[in-house]
């Protein structure tokens, strides 16, 4: 799966990748995914890899991850492309790819949707996207409100999370890449679908 042995080879890369608040997020993520997996019934070792490392690119240079998201092939929309924030997640699915050749595709597109989601995403991709959002040292306002959504359905989760997601996005005037309509749109339409059962 990868040229590294075991997660303490992960962790020194970390701490010599990023700041000390950006290791100490990327662990509690990490810490996280591994119990919303433990909740659900996914994998628990990859979900935890897979926080581990998904901001392993957010603090590398600019161009870098740029140029990563534009090499990845990984389908980054004009949104992604234009959103100097947006351009980690991508960088990141490549970074664990090609440099640390972790060769899971699942693990690759949690990574790489963490921050804008998708339709139809695994249990693992939607316990990344979700564990980046609850986990330990985040204090939004209602983010005990996300939790409790995260612990009793992820697909219900998804929903809260990226309506929560697209305001943010929104009051900054930011530009919104196109799989995440189309998870907001899959996940209300889903979440529907569930109840008239």
């Amino acid at each position: 799966m990868s040229k590294y042995v075991d997660y303490d080879q992960y962790e020194d890369l970390l701490k010599e990748r990023l700041s000390k608040k950006r290791f100490q997020h990327s662990m509690n993520v990490a810490e996280e995914c591994f119990r919303l997996a433990e909740r659900f019934g996914a994998d628990k070792r990859r979900s935890y890899l897979a926080g581990m490392l998904h901001d392993i690119m957010k603090e590398d240079l600019p161009d870098r991850q740029k140029q990563y998201t534009v090499d990845s092939g990984l389908s980054p929309d004009p949104a992604e492309l234009a959103t100097k924030a947006l351009w980690h997640g991508v960088a990141g699915g490549y970074y664990v790819r090609e440099i640390l050749h972790i060769d899971d595709d699942e693990v690759i597109r949690a990574i790489r949707y963490h921050t804008v989601g998708c339709a139809r995403m695994s249990a693992l991709e939607k316990i990344v996207y979700l564990g980046d959002m609850i986990s330990e040292e985040r204090s939004y306002k209602g983010v005990d409100k996300m939790r409790e959504y995260c612990y009793k359905d992820l697909d219900l989760a998804m929903s809260v999370a990226l309506i929560y997601q697209i305001s943010c996005v929104c009051n900054k005037c930011g530009v919104l890449p196109l799989s995440t309509f189309e998870a907001y749109n899959y996940y209300l339409q889903f979440n529907k679908n569930k109840e008239s059962l």
